[in-house]
């Protein structure tokens, strides 16, 4: 049985319901783990806590910002969302995201499961959060 809602927007209306701003991640060291998000955009994480750690924003071209706030104890367990991080080799890509912290969890390949040859790693980043790397499009 669906529970969807039918639509409240108005007919005729282009504007989107919602625009995709930001995604936060709770950390023990925000200021730590925006730093680590930053290096991998090549970007640079800001603090808009007045210097004090509690928040930092991670501004990435093209891409919703990603934020980082403080917290006293992040939700416990497997990460229900998570991002997925493309770059042109993913070898080299993991290689690089290994040598500053993060951790393999898991290598997954779809043709193993009769489908089509698309190959992702699964890691964690210095806190614990998961998140995945394929080749970008094309590589």
């Amino acid at each position: 049985m669906s529970t969807a809602q039918p639509s409240t927007r108005e007919s005729g209306s282009d504007a989107p319901r919602a625009t995709m701003a930001m995604i936060t991640v709770d950390a023990l060291d925000a200021t730590a783990l925006a730093h680590w998000w930053a290096r991998r955009f090549d970007t640079e994480a800001v603090d808009h806590s007045g210097g004090t750690g509690q928040f930092l924003a991670v501004t990435i071209p093209s891409a919703p910002t990603l934020g980082f706030q403080k917290v006293a104890d992040p939700t416990p367990g497997k990460n229900r969302l998570h991002l997925d991080v493309t770059v042109p080799d993913r070898a080299a890509g993991v290689a690089d995201l290994v040598a500053d912290g993060a951790t393999v969890i898991a290598e997954h390949n779809l043709a193993d499961l009769g489908g089509a040859d698309f190959a992702w790693t699964v890691l964690t980043d210095p806190e614990g959060n998961h998140f995945c790397v394929s080749d970008a499009a094309g590589s």
